[in-house]
């Protein structure tokens, strides 16, 4: 019998059966996710599927969806809100007379640790953003890691008071942020990534509401949107941005056994 030839008690019974074992996908997380929690040189054990189970990628459920040719500010708006942080440096930058460069950098600058991984943020959030701002901008994005460690006396940045509780008073940064330390100081951009420490909000106000809708302009001018949406535009860094979309892992799910969704 054909979903047309069921009655409609029927149809009703086998959309709530499906809708019943929707309910039954387990997210299964990453092993980038479990790494610090399992030794990562030991064989990765899953629980043995059951009778009609399988694994499958999709998109974790308890993500918001994404539209389907998705802007900067929708992943503002649905991955790394409410991003007071970077909208705060940002603003901080601007009302300082700073370049729309330089307020673009503040307002991208920490996008990594909000949305994709804090280990060399800078790095990754740079790489993100290649494809579609000015060169300028993603060098500044990378170099501001290492430049946070070490004050500029000339344009009033001081080490951090908050890296002191965080970091400990004797703490040296790696020897790899040193030299790329060493390597901006002669750069033609430095200023740039030096502003980005000079307007970041180290102890930002959690009350303070700012739209994004406030860079609208800043970003139009400055951020290649492509078309096709961040992670469809067939760039060397468009799976960066469906990882955020999407956050896949293996998640597994109950067969319906042949129960079909009325038509």
């Amino acid at each position: 019998m054909n979903a047309r030839q069921q009655s409609l008690s029927e149809r009703a019974d086998a959309l709530e059966y499906a809708m019943t074992l929707e309910l039954e996908r387990i997210p299964v997380k990453s092993p980038l996710y479990t790494m610090g929690e399992k030794d990562p040189t030991q064989p990765m054990v899953r629980p043995p599927l059951g009778p009609g189970e399988h694994l499958m990628l999709a998109q974790d459920k308890r993500l918001a969806p994404m539209p389907k040719a998705p802007t900067l500010f929708d992943f503002f708006r649905l991955r790394v809100a409410p991003a007071n942080h970077l909208l705060q440096s940002a603003r901080h930058a601007r009302r300082a007379g700073a370049s729309e460069k330089v307020v673009l950098a503040c307002l991208l600058h920490d996008f990594s640790v909000l949305g994709f991984i804090r280990a060399d943020h800078g790095y990754w959030g740079a790489q993100l953003f290649e494809p579609y701002v000015d060169e300028e901008v993603t060098w500044a994005i990378r170099a501001h890691q290492a430049l946070r460690f070490f004050p500029d006396p000339s344009v009033g940045y001081e080490y951090p008071e908050l890296y002191v509780k965080y970091f400990g008073a004797d703490y040296r940064p790696e020897p790899y942020v040193c030299e790329e330390y060493e390597r901006a100081r002669n750069h033609k951009w430095y200023m740039t990534a030096r502003l980005i420490t000079v307007n970041d909000i180290y102890s930002f106000d959690p009350d303070m509401v700012i739209e994004m809708r406030e860079f609208e302009d800043i970003v139009g001018r400055n951020f290649r949107q492509p078309k096709e949406g961040l992670g469809f535009d067939g760039s060397p860094v468009a799976h960066m941005w469906r990882t955020l979309i999407v956050i896949r892992s293996y998640m597994k799910r109950r067969r319906n056994n042949g129960v079909r969704l009325p038509t």
